[in-house]
């Protein structure tokens, strides 16, 4: 996979261009990358030769942002950096397009919407095309069947997934294409309907008939790891519930009047004094007239409003709990699609409470509350006027209304949510999940209390069914009863070889079409899996699970997970999950964990804020390798502003790379290039090699550490002192010009310079990748994507001493400053000078001085003083006359 550098080492002169610019060069490389496969993972190899990827898919549902040009960068470095490393890199890409963003925008893009009661048409063409950023309403968008419905989801994904590959590509990304996957691809499908139909066999995925959260925009129901909780603006309204004993009432404050039908009971703290002489008695609920207890439990807030609360089924999360823990009747008003039902119930049974609810029925939650509202405020048992609030409410992290709590049939896998012991073992399983987090790198270490927090504070298994069209169906069936009864106990379910399946068109074993809805025969299961169910596959499927067991068994578990903070409760904790109950590991070792993009006013950007930037506009405007810079120079898990300042920097490293190695590259005009550090001989130029030998050394102990900042850090310093101090110095003696009479001297700046650009290059490789290809090329074959990674040892042997560069560098400001604060040209002579010098760094400028005189153009006597200053200050000196015009020194 590498090249092998070894010293000594002689090239064919450099085939240096007359003219070096950016224009022109992505291009060129992309090509080449692509034509050379440059970046193709060798399948022929052994696991302890690779190193593994699991590439965040993203999601197709748009345009990326510059977040994501942000985070991928951070990848792109690592795989670039491990492969310079000898590894065989195993660097795949997957595109995440199934889900609620896929549809809602197909929904929007082709004006249409899913009902699956619809026949499939054939023929059908979509009424509109390119609704991008617009929301057609629903009553205005066509009907069509399930599978019409899906294949235009899969239409408009494969046109954005062919945009999103662009980008990458333009980005400069060394994925292997060839290595591609969907979370609705076949595979995909595939190994989401095996782990499921295990987890199911070994009792890990169960479904049950409980209260959860649901989303009345998406009709589904909504995990805990997805939600998102708002602020949000309501009423406070105190109700007055009638003692049953006559003893007057008891006032409670609620945000939610819509739901006094659904009232079980009132419920206070246990050490509230104010409600001890009520506890186990009973109160009449207003308006509706209902007997409801008044009972305790320590969840209640004795200090918010009056103490007091109405547990109604269901309102909030808390609700549930007091509805499990004190055994409380389920009283549903609300249904699916978040309106009161339309039946009266029948534990209403005053003629006034029927008559009021009856005047609910049908209407959404804001439309009832305004009926009930105004119902208890006439009859006087609505106290004071609603007092405005702001409330912390709960989303759907894609939703913008407040979720319900609806009562459906659901899917779970267990997560540790949940009270639940392994049947061969008896330690928890969310210890074994928090052991599991535990054993994980993660980078930056801090990241990982935030995983533990996580799994600590939940409260229920992962909820993986959803109600919706586009994504993996869950492979089952139910047989329907003689009596017409459907039995959701004892499931269906098919074969792992004939996976994947779709039940909605597929036949389970032993049974014809013909039985499809019938007694006796049987139904399928509409629902479709969360898409973190597939999601959280993403190493199983990137590895060839079912597919390619030798790439499995060379990939799996992978080295690198890189993926935002933002999604360690979701997709890296349920990946965690999946694969610690499939094979009892962990799918990777170490995560890597990017911090956020913020705008201009330190917010984070998002779609749904509508801060984001697009990034082709700036690869464009800046380069690749600039934006690449300015995503670089932010360390893991660190937040970063977007600042096309950094850019411009960038920008600017890349020119000065190109032209500052035109510049080492041709001293030696059409002779070889000699990378031969044995010929190095002179003070300041071993002392330019000990500082490369230290960096080399830094930049690598940063890369193994994940720290693509700091590697970018150290290289781009030295890099700067390349360039503004010793090539200053050393310009005439690598020239040769008549001054210098040694040879040996002339060779040494001249092979100094060829083994400094040669480790430069390379260092800011994975960084700049077109730039470095380009200069690479010029001396060197093949890729430098594919070159070895630079090492100190030959460079640290010269024995050099780091000071000298420095100190001399300090002089060459020194004297430099004297001419610009003359406004004199750089190459006027110095008849004569005297340089104080800071006491202890006299021996290494005075190993410098021949190098200092002929880059200050010292024609007298230049002196050196050692005094007690910090920096090395001109005390004295004279200018002679400039040259009518400047010289360039033939070279030899």
């Amino acid at each position: 996979m590498t090249e092998a550098i070894t010293y000594p080492q002689t090239l064919a002169a450099p085939k240096v261009p007359a003219k070096t610019t950016l224009e022109g060069i992505e291009d060129k490389w992309r090509k080449l990358w692509a034509d050379q496969g440059t970046y193709d993972f060798n399948p022929e190899t052994t696991r302890e030769a690779v190193y593994s990827i699991d590439t965040p898919p993203p999601t197709v549902s748009g345009s990326l942002h510059v977040g994501h040009v942000f985070s991928y960068t951070h990848t792109d470095l690592v795989a670039r950096y491990q492969r310079m490393r000898g590894k065989n890199v195993f660097y795949p890409m997957g595109w995440d397009d199934n889900g609620l963003p896929t549809e809602r925008r197909v929904q929007n893009y082709f004006g249409v919407r899913c009902d699956p009661s619809l026949p499939y048409d054939p023929d059908f063409r979509p009424p509109y095309e390119g609704g991008e950023g617009k929301s057609i309403k629903n009553a205005d968008q066509v009907p069509i069947s399930r599978k019409n419905f899906v294949e235009l989801c899969e239409r408009l994904t494969a046109e954005d997934e062919k945009q999103f590959e662009d980008l990458w590509r333009r980005l400069g990304l060394s994925i292997d294409w060839s290595y591609t996957m969907q979370t609705i691809g076949q595979r995909a499908q595939r190994v989401a309907q095996t782990f499921f139909l295990r987890n199911l066999a070994r009792g890990e995925a169960y479904q049950a008939q409980a209260p959860g959260l649901w989303d009345v925009t998406f009709q589904t129901a909504v995990a805990q790891a997805e939600l998102e909780s708002r602020e949000y603006p309501g009423f406070y309204h105190s109700l007055a519930f009638h003692r049953e004993d006559g003893a007057g009432d008891i006032v409670i404050e609620t945000t939610r009047p819509e739901l006094l039908a659904a009232c079980g009971a009132l419920i206070a703290h246990p050490d509230d004094e104010r409600y001890q002489d009520v506890f186990g008695k009973f109160v009449i609920s207003p308006g509706f007239g209902v007997r409801v207890p008044v009972l305790a439990h320590p969840l209640a807030e004795m200090e918010k409003g009056s103490g007091i609360a109405m547990c109604c089924t269901f309102g909030d999360l808390v609700d549930v709990q007091w509805w499990k823990d004190l055994g409380l009747p389920t009283r549903v008003i609300l249904g699916k699609d978040g309106r009161i039902v339309r039946e009266v119930p029948e534990w209403i049974e005053s003629e006034a409470g029927r008559q009021l609810f009856a005047a609910t029925c049908g209407k959404t939650t804001f439309s009832a509350r305004k009926v009930v509202v105004e119902a208890l405020q006439d009859s006087g048992e609505m106290l004071d006027e609603p007092k405005a609030t702001q409330r912390m409410t709960n989303f759907y992290e894609k939703g913008d209304k407040p979720l319900e709590i609806v009562t459906s049939r659901q899917w779970y896998i267990r997560n540790g949510g949940m009270p639940y012991t392994r049947a061969d073992s008896d330690v928890d399983l969310r210890e074994e999940l928090l052991e599991r987090g535990r054993e994980l790198d993660f980078v930056p270490d801090f990241m990982r209390v935030r995983y533990e927090n996580w799994v600590n504070g939940l409260n229920s298994d992962w909820l993986i069914s959803r109600q919706r069209f586009f994504g993996v169906p869950l492979p089952l069936w139910y047989p329907i009863l003689d009596s017409g009864e459907v039995d959701y106990d004892h499931p269906l379910t098919p074969a792992e070889d004939v996976l994947p399946i779709d039940p909605t068109t597929d036949v389970p074993a032993g049974y014809t079409e013909a039985q499809r809805g019938v007694p006796g025969g049987f139904q399928a299961e509409v629902d479709i899996m969360d898409t973190w169910a597939t999601s959280s596959l993403t190493p199983e499927i990137y590895a060839g699970f079912l597919h390619d067991d030798k790439l499995f068994a060379n990939t799996f578990p992978m080295d690198l997970r890189p993926q935002g903070q933002d999604i360690i409760r979701t997709w890296l904790f349920s990946t965690v999950v999946r694969s610690h109950l499939e094979f009892g590991t962990l799918p990777w070792r170490q995560a890597a964990l990017s911090g956020w993009i913020l705008d201009p006013d330190h917010k984070k950007m998002s779609k749904s804020k509508g801060n984001v930037v697009t990034p082709m506009g700036l690869l464009e405007k800046h380069s690749s390798d600039a934006v690449r810079y300015w995503a670089a120079s932010a360390r893991l898990g660190t937040d970063a502003a977007f600042d096309e300042g950094q850019m411009k920097v960038g920008r600017r490293l890349a020119i000065k790379l190109l032209n500052a190695s035109k510049f080492a590259l041709s001293m030696g005009g059409d002779g070889e290039l000699v990378l031969d550090s044995e010929r190095v001989t002179v003070p300041v130029d071993k002392s330019l090699l000990a500082m490369l030998a230290k960096v080399i050394d830094t930049a690598t102990a940063a890369f193994e550490k994940l720290d693509h900042a700091r590697a970018l850090e150290v290289t781009e310093s030295f890099f700067w002192t390349l360039c503004d101090d010793y090539l200053e110095l050393v310009k005439d003696r690598a020239y040769g010009v008549d001054t210098w009479t040694d040879q040996s001297g002339v060779d040494s700046a001249r092979t100094t310079l060829a083994l400094a650009i040669d480790a430069v290059v390379r260092l800011l490789a994975p960084f700049l990748p077109f730039t470095a290809a380009e200069v690479w090329s010029w001396y060197r074959p093949g890729s430098v994507h594919q070159a070895s990674w630079p090492e100190s040892g030959n460079l640290a042997t010269v024995g050099g001493d780091p000071e000298i560069l420095r100190a001399a560098g300090a002089t060459l400001s020194a004297l430099r400053k004297v001419k610009s604060d003359a406004k004199a040209s750089q190459r006027t002579p110095f008849l004569e000078a005297t340089v104080s010098i800071p006491t202890g760094v006299l021996a290494a400028v005075e190993a410098a001085r021949g190098d200092l005189q002929a880059a200050n153009h010292v024609e007298g006597e230049l002196r050196f003083v050692a005094k007690e200053v910090e920096e090395p200050v001109v005390s004295m000196s004279v200018l002679g006359e400039p040259p009518a015009k400047p010289v360039k020194p033939a070279q030899k």
